[in-house]
């Protein structure tokens, strides 16, 4: 399926109820941020106002999970705050400008405020690796999509984007952290989560 053809069916599918959110599932390096992105250009240039929305900016301070105790676990499910990614998934369906934080990878932490999506905006391209999971809080944001995409790359190009992530970041023991922590989250979303509208093994052009 072509960018212009997921454009149309999601343009096909009624704001929920002031603005149209898309959500982008997948696991790590599926490639969810760029999907979105080119998702939010193409329909921004084609006179629908978008903005993307990430998920990542609700992880949990390394110092909180080191109380918890799932440092070793981060980017699990647990390790976010869902109950505030839900609240700010309902803000965003009214017609207000609404504020987000961002994850800043090169250091680890998540930043309040960082992003901002504008009261003009008509459809939120919402990126992260458990929108559709079967898991509460999770499910509560399972009604709020207009329409959703799934990203299933092979586990072979996954793991291959994952060694180049943590080379570029200089993670240390990358290997070890992708074999105890990524495959699990890979594993989770593949196979924990709700039917998306629409599956994808490759990022469309």
């Amino acid at each position: 399926m072509t960018l212009d053809q997921i454009c149309a069916q999601i343009l096909n599918r009624p704001p929920t109820p002031h603005r149209r959110l898309v959500a982008i599932s997948g696991p790590p390096a599926s490639g969810k941020s760029t999907l979105a992105a080119t998702i939010a250009a193409r329909l921004s240039a084609g006179g629908e106002p978008s903005e993307v929305v990430p998920m990542d900016g609700f992880h949990l301070d390394d110092r909180l999970l080191q109380v918890d105790g799932t440092h070793a676990r981060k980017g699990a499910p647990n390790t976010f705050d869902a109950d505030g990614f839900v609240r700010l998934i309902r803000a965003l369906q009214s017609t207000d400008a609404v504020v987000f934080p961002m994850f800043d990878r090169d250091r680890e932490i998540a930043i309040a405020g960082a992003g901002r999506v504008s009261a003009t905006c008509r459809t939120v391209i919402v990126e992260g690796n458990y929108l559709l999971l079967n898991r509460a809080p999770w499910t509560q944001l399972h009604p709020s999509w207009a329409f959703s995409v799934a990203l299933h790359p092979p586990m072979d190009l996954l793991t291959q984007r994952l060694r180049a992530r943590w080379a570029e970041h200089g993670k240390p023991n990358a290997q070890s952290w992708i074999d105890t922590n990524d495959v699990p989250n890979i594993t989770e979303v593949l196979s924990q989560s709700a039917p998306a509208d629409l599956i994808l093994s490759e990022t469309p052009t």
